[in-house]
């Protein structure tokens, strides 16, 4: 069933994600597959993908983590690199986004709901790291790190 998110849905996915976002929108979009809003652009419907969303997420990842990284006690640049790429590869993060059930709510093409493609985990992490843009882009840097770092507690436990 083809639909934006709803009140519920967001609710749902806010308490999820531990965040709730003061533009709706920026969730919205962050869910947004390109083959989704192609074709709701076919339908002359204006819908934004999640692309530039996952771009940011990325970047604002990488500094999240090196800033925590930094905390828990690494010491060089090459152990922060290493432990850094361990944690942000797309299987972590595809772990994470199901943990949370990310795959749910996000919104998909014909052709991906025909594969699953919320189950696979490169859509998975793509989807995570547009999540995490949205938010930096919603609530600033201080807003991301405190989601990530509640994402990312069992490897700095």
């Amino acid at each position: 069933m083809d639909r934006d998110i709803f009140e519920e849905d967001t609710m749902t996915i806010e308490k999820i994600l531990g965040y709730s976002f003061f533009d709706k929108n920026f969730l919205n979009r962050a869910l947004t597959r390109k083959a989704y809003a192609l074709e709701q652009k076919q339908r002359n419907q204006d819908y934004e993908d999640q692309e530039i969303f996952s771009t940011l997420g990325d970047a604002v990842l990488k500094a999240v983590l090196a800033d925590l990284l930094i905390k828990s006690g690494c010491k060089t640049s090459d152990e922060i690199s290493s432990k850094k790429k361990e944690l942000e590869r797309k299987e972590s993060l595809a772990r994470i986004s199901q943990s949370l059930g990310i795959g749910q709510f996000i919104k998909l093409g014909a052709g991906e709901k025909k594969q699953k493609a919320n189950e696979e985990p490169y859509v998975l992490a793509e989807t995570l790291e547009a999540l995490i843009g949205a938010i930096y882009l919603d609530g600033g840097y201080d807003a991301s790190k405190e989601v990530i770092t509640k994402w990312f507690k069992n490897f700095f436990a």
